[in-house]
């Protein structure tokens, strides 16, 4: 079978350089997904009932994210990353290595990563928009930026006396 060229309006180097930008955000979705399961299933303390429901949603509302990064990065015609090894090289994000912190802890370490996120896509946006011309995926990526800050409040939130 015969791989069929794209013809949406964008050069394969454009397409291919929309794609790493994707695949390296795929890889941070990841690894704060695993962080905030890691903190849903390892938490305790007398907040640990309305902690851990709210670990899962955030995990829930991630796994979403990062199924939308892996068919954004399919639909340019790419590959989306699939495999712990390369999350881990190409994640700008640091892993949870203990969940034996406390939930404050854990709160601030997952509102660190989703404030990086926002930081790192806004880097990006003028490449993907101006740069590569993918009005597209720019729009993806803005949409997420959205997310990701609200996410960050609600986080944010928890830490409020």
């Amino acid at each position: 079978m015969t791989k069929k060229t794209l013809s949406i309006g964008l050069g394969d180097d454009s397409r291919k350089g929309v794609i790493e930008i994707l695949n390296i955000l795929l890889a941070d979705e990841y690894v704060l997904y695993t962080k905030t399961r890691n903190y849903h299933w390892n938490v305790v303390g007398p907040a640990f009932s309305q902690l851990h429901k709210f670990f899962e949603a955030q995990y829930e509302e991630l796994d979403g994210f990062i199924d939308d990064v892996a068919e954004r990065a399919r639909a340019l015609g790419g590959r989306a990353s699939g495999s712990l090894a390369e999350f881990a090289k190409a994640t700008r994000l640091k892993e949870a290595t203990t969940a034996d912190v406390n939930a404050t802890a854990m709160i601030a370490d997952l509102l660190g990563d989703h404030e990086a996120i926002v930081r790192e896509v806004r880097k990006v946006l003028d490449v993907v928009g101006d740069q590569y011309g993918d009005a597209g995926t720019n729009d993806f990526l803005t949409g997420l930026v959205e997310q990701h800050e609200k996410m960050a409040w609600m986080l944010r939130a928890h830490l409020e006396a």
